[in-house]
């Protein structure tokens, strides 16, 4: 919150955080048609199964979700094509550089407006094992039990 205004969340991957290890995040600018803004703006997108991958020196937003603006007319978008994501050439050289490398992936954890602008945080994330995923749901509910006093 700044200056008493708000910049909403539009879409957040809420099973991205149970199913990876977030070990850092980028936040990207993303390049949109005027129907696809106005589809976001109504909270029309998914996250769920989308990933972001270096394709040709560019970083690529794949499987994302953006449904057709029920408004638009014979010039409406794809909903499920791939979209490029805006970030420095040297962030993109680093993100190519782990994911090679270390066998990290690059998952899309929330949409969100930022200034008039709508931007996305991209997390690299290391995939969690069940073990992994069963002591974070341990964890997590021993610290509720805890702020609830039981």
């Amino acid at each position: 919150m700044k200056n008493g205004k708000f910049d909403p969340v539009f879409a957040e991957n809420r099973k991205a955080r149970h199913d990876y290890a977030v070990l850092d995040t980028v936040e990207c600018g993303i390049v949109l048609t005027g129907t696809e803004v106005k589809s976001v703006r109504h909270r029309e997108i998914s996250l769920s199964g989308a990933y972001a991958a270096v394709l040709g020196g560019e970083l690529w937003l794949l499987g994302a979700d953006i449904a057709a603006y029920r408004f638009g007319n014979r010039f409406n978008h794809e909903p499920k094509s791939r979209r490029k994501l805006l970030v420095h050439a040297r962030e993109i050289r680093d993100l190519r550089l782990k994911t090679e490398a270390k066998g990290l992936t690059l998952v899309p954890l929330k949409v969100y407006l930022k200034g008039g602008r709508i931007k996305i945080s991209i997390g690299v994330c290391r995939g969690k094992a069940e073990y992994d995923k069963r002591e974070t749901l341990k964890k997590k509910a021993l610290r509720r039990d805890l702020e609830r006093g039981v």
